[in-house]
């Protein structure tokens, strides 16, 4: 097969990383795949940017400056019709979208590039079917065509409610275009099925993969050795791309953490820091391999994410055999399931986060099963192998 990628980036968040790992594993594969990226980030010569020539960006700039200004967010980028006539996308069998919202792409152009090439677009978020945020929380607008939206500030942010006419400009788009729809999570799946935009397209259901020979289990004390953690502490891990994103939870820690006897907070982001009143180490992680130690060094993973499809976090933690407890948010229980996985509780409630955390910390033997068994469904369901051929199935019926 040969596979274009659509990015916002190789590298930067969650969906990025999950993007170039499916990209990678499909070469080690021996099938060709290559990138369109607005954001490099990697050295791989199978990804460059997309909008190559100052041209394009200077026609994108004004375009989206004038169309900001109008609250018509992301409505049209000149450069997203000319990926056309980009070689690597005449030339691929499919093209794979990932996140198209960041100020990149243009979904405008959805109908004219998927009737040239079939599209596989991977929705790693709500956005593609809202008026414009990523996640709508406890809103059900975007049923029934948004507007008056409680969360213009959410990303990505609108300086005035327009989502209403944005919610019909997909409606429209979408009409005209083929799209072939995939969601990492069941939580999305069903989201998807049951919305009035894309509820007519076919809709799969493909989990992320993790690299299981990375994230694999290892030697706790050589890991904390390596991280210069101590060795006789209770250590719970909180991983977040940027710390202060209010999203994955972080405000809940200190609340959550204090009525624990002495826990240290290993608190691992690419960006941002913030202060916590328990003992904390922060650590900026710009390498798996530090990651996997960080993974390997806890005796547990705390995920008190407030909405998320299926983070990377609770996959890589499970393949490292470290147990997540974890809010019950998203697509977050296809993955923990209570007391066979992980630990799950009802969103937001603090208590019962403490005390999901109070009973694996004290009890060794039930942090051993749970870890055993999330390193088994990691193996069996969540393998970069796996993940490629169900997406390879789906682009040689494609193509």
């Amino acid at each position: 097969m040969n596979v274009l990628h659509i990015s916002e980036s190789d590298a930067a968040g969650g969906a990025a990383r999950a993007a170039y790992k499916l990209h990678d594993d499909l070469r080690k594969r021996d099938h060709l795949s290559r990138m369109l990226v607005a954001r490099k980030l990697t050295s791989d010569n199978d990804v460059r940017r997309l909008k190559r020539h100052l041209a394009w960006r200077g026609l994108d700039r004004a375009s989206g400056e004038v169309l900001d200004r109008l609250g018509l967010q992301y409505a049209f980028y000149p450069s997203s019709f000319a990926v056309a006539g980009d070689p690597w996308f005449r030339d691929a069998d499919v093209i794979q979208l990932h996140n198209t919202h960041g100020s990149y792409f243009s979904h405008s152009a959805l109908p004219f590039l998927s009737r040239r090439q079939p599209v596989v677009w991977l929705l790693h978020d709500m956005w593609a079917f809202t008026g414009h945020v990523a996640y709508s929380y406890d809103c059900e607008r975007w049923r029934h065509g948004c507007g008056s939206c409680p969360y213009l500030g959410e990303y990505p942010a609108l300086p005035r409610d327009s989502t209403a006419t944005l919610w019909r400009l997909k409606r429209s788009l979408y009409r005209r275009s083929r799209l072939q729809l995939v969601t990492p999570s069941r939580w999305l799946a069903g989201l998807v099925r049951s919305s009035p935009l894309l509820g007519r397209f076919p809709v799969h259901h493909i989990p992320y993969g993790v690299d299981t020979a990375m994230f694999s289990p290892g030697p706790r004390e050589e890991a904390r050795r390596r991280l210069d953690l101590p060795p006789d502490r209770a250590i719970v891990l909180f991983v977040a791309t940027d710390l202060t994103e209010h999203r994955k939870g972080f405000q809940f820690l200190d609340e959550a953490l204090a009525p624990l006897d002495d826990p240290l907070l290993l608190a691992v982001a690419a960006s941002g820091s913030t202060e916590f009143a328990v003992d904390t180490r922060l650590l900026t992680v710009d390498d798996d391999w530090l990651l996997v130690d960080a993974y390997r060094a806890a005796d547990v993973v705390v995920l008190p994410t407030l909405a998320d499809n299926l983070p990377n976090v609770v996959i890589e933690s499970m393949a490292c055999g470290t147990p997540c407890v974890a809010f019950a948010t998203g697509g977050v229980p296809d993955a923990v399931r209570h007391l066979e996985t992980g630990y799950l509780v009802r969103p937001g409630d603090v208590g019962a986060l403490t005390e999901g955390l109070r009973t694996l910390l004290a009890d060794e033997p039930l942090r051993a099963r749970l870890g055993a068994a999330s390193r088994r469904a990691a193996v069996e369901e969540y393998s970069l192998e796996r993940q490629s051929q169900r997406y390879l199935d789906l682009y040689a019926a494609l193509a």
